[in-house]
């Protein structure tokens, strides 16, 4: 019996790899929009981040979210992503 492998993707704080469902993505859809996507099924650009506040830091420093995702990406995304990493 073949075993499935689980998806990984990279942290675009750590830049390390870890399980899909253990992260958090965030997506540019095609009319540009940025937001944050729950389900991780969103069509679109995605870039992924750890839940951990080093990750946060990490990616907001370096504006590796901007960078991975191809545009800007508005303060109100980073907010609602710390507010989730805090709670």
């Amino acid at each position: 019996m073949k075993v499935k492998k689980k998806p990984e993707r990279m942290c675009v704080g750590c830049q390390e790899m870890k399980l899909k469902k253990e992260m958090i993505r965030v997506v540019r859809t095609k009319e540009g929009d940025i937001t944050i996507d729950p389900t991780g099924k969103l069509a679109g650009r995605g870039a992924y981040i750890c839940p951990k506040v080093e990750c946060f830091k990490i990616a907001f420093k370096s504006k590796r979210l901007e960078k991975s995702l191809k545009a800007a990406v508005p303060a109100e995304i980073y907010e609602r992503l710390e507010q989730q990493l805090h709670s």
